[in-house]
């Protein structure tokens, strides 16, 4: 016995199904003619994932199961292979406030042109960035289908981190898990996986295929990296990351157990996978969402030159431009920078006084003023100016504005609404400031698209951060240093260790009560605030969901 699998580590679209369709049916064209008879598409994989609340509507069903059917039609000539699909499976109403819906998160196993099984998500995870009991009802049962001589035991994602349904597929007879994935993206979170499905194999002792998505979608990624796990529990096969490709696994059955055979890519740094996620989230937003090209304030300082470097790596330099904007405070060498970085990554690059128009809404606001001094009031009003610009542009020339602004600053609010924080995309919303500087220097030395080593000057890298809205400024004279304000922010925002124990921990007072006051009182700017690619295992974003009124301090 000898059975060929292919994973269809694709890039999906939500909503897109005939798109997604016309996907599957060509990469199960191309699998048949390489030799698989079994083809695994990710979950979801027909209307792509997260599609939310298009779950909710009964036209959105309809057209998945259009394109299942679709699917089905046009592979009928593949005589013998079996495509696994997933897809929502709708029955029931819903109604306009109250969910009566028996909706299921489902794969059907397609063969000869029918369905001729289907599986319904048996646990549904409803943490972290999953909503999935808002749309769903847990499937029953299982699956376990024969496909080349081999029974095939059928999981989705979240049915493989528990014991019970692998269990139960044994029970039916299977020889082989297909589990079909679509779990985003946090920095370690791929090897967090393969570590999980080794414990599985070693659980339930049956060999296992993992098929995973690739692709940004809004806020979340997805790395790929689907991999193969031997009946010995160890790796047998691993995909590249993020990217598409069809990762075959060969099974054979030896005398004393089923055998998987695959290529193996190499294991990653942390920094790679970080900077290719931020690539591929950032390219797709872009291009799924109909855009060409993008454009960025450029300050000559740290946040915007690794949002440039990552925009010339995700769309190439032609489709990026870059503005400069010196205001009264902008110092020489951020101009030198700024001009510095744009040679050499190749953009378009204006300068645009600001000067001007600062001074004139200085001039207008002066008799409603009343001589009070200047404060955080002409910082915002040159920031807002600065977004002004940047969405003329946009409306325009049609470009998606970058925003810059890092983790660390949308925490505790260190960033202007209706100025800096103007724009469509927030490249690195979840990159804390000292992984800014960190990536930095990694892409400085690396150079994974070909766009040219050394994008960033050195002296943007060493130089103290400055907002440059007054004389002198830096950010450590209002702010903790952010070695100490990104440490904070880790334990009380992404971990939720209470105030108390962060002090125990050893850090001062004083620095714990104003960060975690900060991010409280700053609740309404986040809530305005573009979507960014989720990187870490909680971002602001979907993975937090806290009232803006709210009093509470631990």
């Amino acid at each position: 016995m000898s059975l060929k699998i292919a994973v269809a580590q694709l890039n999906f679209v939500v909503g897109d199904m005939p798109g997604n369709a016309q996907r599957i049916i060509d990469a199960a064209k191309t699998a048949y003619a390489d030799g698989a008879r079994l083809l695994l598409t990710p979950e979801l994989s027909i209307c792509a994932y997260i599609a939310e609340d298009l779950f909710l509507r009964p036209s959105f069903i309809a057209a998945c199961d259009d394109a299942v059917k679709t699917v089905a039609r046009e592979t009928a000539g593949l005589t013998g292979m079996a495509i696994v699909v997933g897809h929502p499976l709708g029955r029931g109403q819903q109604g306009r406030s109250v969910s009566i819906t028996q909706r299921t998160n489902s794969a059907s196993v397609i063969q000869d042109g029918r369905v001729i099984e289907t599986y319904a998500k048996r646990l549904l995870p409803n943490y972290q960035v999953f909503d999935e009991r808002r749309y769903f009802v847990p499937g029953q049962g299982t699956c376990v289908f024969q496909v080349g001589g081999v029974s095939v035991g059928l999981l989705i994602c979240e049915d493989a981190w528990f014991d019970e349904p692998a269990e139960l597929a044994k029970e039916a007879g299977a020889e082989l898990l297909a589990v079909i994935n679509a779990s985003p993206f946090h920095v370690g979170k791929g090897y967090e996986r393969e570590a999980m499905m080794i414990e599985r194999v070693k659980r339930c002792g049956l060999p296992l295929v993992y098929a995973h998505l690739v692709g940004g979608q809004d806020e979340v990624v997805f790395e790929g990296q689907s991999f193969a796990i031997g009946v010995d529990a160890r790796l047998a096969g691993r995909a590249p990351s993020f990217e598409e490709k069809l990762f075959y696994v060969q099974v054979e059955r030896a005398p004393a157990a089923i055998e998987l055979k695959a290529d193996v890519a190499p294991a990653r740094g942390d920094n790679a996978d970080l900077w290719d996620a931020l690539v591929l989230g950032l390219r797709d937003y872009v291009r799924k969402n109909g855009f060409k090209t993008v454009a960025l304030g450029l300050s000559g300082g740290i946040d915007s030159a690794v949002v440039l470097a990552l925009a010339v790596d995700a769309l190439g330099k032609d489709n990026v431009h870059a503005v400069m904007m010196p205001s009264p405070y902008t110092a020489g060498i951020s101009l030198e920078d700024a001009q510095d970085m744009a040679r050499r990554v190749g953009v378009r690059y204006d300068v645009l006084s600001i000067v001007p128009e600062f001074e004139a809404f200085k001039a207008s606001l002066q008799p409603l003023f009343g001589g009070k001094p200047e404060d955080t009031t002409e910082e915002n009003i040159q920031a807002r100016i600065r977004g002004v610009m940047l969405m003329a542009l946009s409306n325009k020339h049609g470009h998606l504005i970058l925003t810059t602004g890092n983790k660390s600053e949308y925490a505790v609010g260190y960033c202007t609404l209706y100025g800096d924080m103007c724009g469509g995309f927030a490249p690195i919303k979840d990159v804390v400031k000292t992984k800014v500087f960190e990536l930095a220097r990694w892409r400085n030395a690396h150079d994974p698209f070909k766009t040219g080593l050394d994008p960033i000057p050195e002296r943007i890298i060493t130089r103290p951060p400055s907002a440059e809205l007054r004389p002198d400024q830096t950010d450590q004279d209002s702010l903790p240093p952010y070695e100490v304000l990104d440490a904070i922010i880790e334990r009380y925002m992404e971990n939720d260790v209470s105030v108390a124990e962060v002090v125990a921990e050893g850090f001062q007072p004083a620095d714990v009560e104003q960060v975690a006051r900060l991010i409280r009182i700053n609740e309404y700017k986040r809530q305005q605030a573009a979507v960014g690619t989720r990187v870490t295992h909680r971002s602001f974003g979907k993975d937090w969901r806290y009232p803006i009124t709210n009093r509470f301090r631990g």
